[in-house]
């Protein structure tokens, strides 16, 4: 009963661990889909810049050297915030479809691996939003130079480059006040594996039992247990290499056994007729002794 209790208690924390995880995912996915829409639009203005730009003829300029490479500046500028936008889009619509797929039919735990995904992709995503952004700015400080005359190009260009050193100052203060450290935020993972230990100390006689007595302690984790410092143990079947199986087990266990000469790890599983014994294959152990407790699992 008590065991029963555990488990439901167990799987309503992981239920309440979940929901809490999904609202953090919503979180990335909104805040990486404002950044795509953000990147869409600077797409088509880098697009447009491209497309509908047209230069003063080199004839206009005193050395025909300039304009050639203003306009080769420009034009590589423009090409790369295109691309590095429409990368963002790319990669934020992959991120949120993708994200969302493995996070609700996934296995288990999948909606936490969903989320620390989003939370470490996104970085890669700012930057390259940020290296478009940054050449959006670029190219208009270049382009002013084959548009307009020398006085008024020049004033424009320190108005372009006065906004970015501005938004780049912005950025930074921004970040100050709302970065934390990332030791400090919550983390999961102790009611996704803690509760799922279950310690069983039993004495000598078979009886269960408390305090100081370590000798024969089997400790559950998930599918999985270990039997520590303990003989090997006398089950319902046995086998004809001495591993033994109990008509009880429904699932595959996996055991690993002190057994005075040796450490030997066994595998066995409901009505199966031999193991796997892996470890000391030179040594064979003692004899099975007679009486020995089980403990059904």
């Amino acid at each position: 009963m008590l065991a029963a209790d555990k488990l439901q208690l167990q799987t309503t924390l992981k239920q309440q661990a979940t929901a809490l995880k999904e609202k953090e995912f919503k979180l990335h996915q909104e805040n990486l889909m404002t950044v795509g829409t953000q990147a869409a639009v600077l797409a088509g203005l880098d697009i447009t810049m491209f497309i509908e730009f047209t230069p003063s003829a080199e004839h206009e300029f005193s050395h025909h050297l300039i304009p050639r490479v203003l306009k080769f500046v420009y034009y590589v500028t423009i090409v790369s915030a295109f691309c590095a936008n429409i990368l963002v889009v790319g990669q934020t619509s992959l991120l949120s479809v993708m994200g969302a797929s493995l996070a609700l039919r996934g296995p288990d735990r999948s909606m936490m691996t969903a989320t620390d995904g989003l939370y470490d992709e996104r970085t890669s995503v700012f930057r390259i939003f940020a290296y478009g952004l940054a050449s959006t700015v670029g190219s208009v400080a270049i382009s002013v130079w084959l548009i307009l005359s020398p006085e008024v190009a020049f004033v424009c260009m320190l108005c372009t480059i006065y906004t970015f050193l501005k938004m780049k100052e912005k950025y930074y203060r921004i970040k100050a006040r709302f970065g934390f450290n990332e030791n400090d935020t919550v983390n999961f993972d102790d009611l996704f594996d803690g509760p799922g230990n279950l310690k069983v100390f039993m004495d000598g006689h078979g009886k269960q039992g408390g305090g100081n007595n370590t000798r024969n302690t089997r400790q559950f984790t998930g599918d999985k247990y270990r039997r520590k410092n303990s003989p090997l143990p006398k089950y319902d079947s046995e086998s004809s290499d001495g591993v033994v199986y109990s008509r009880g087990m429904t699932r595959r266990r996996q055991a690993r056994i002190n057994h005075g000469n040796g450490d030997y790890d066994y595998d066995y599983e409901d009505n199966a007729n031999e193991g796997n014994r892996r470890g000391n294959r030179n040594r064979s152990p003692s004899p099975l002794p007679i009486g020995h407790p089980i403990l059904t699992v």
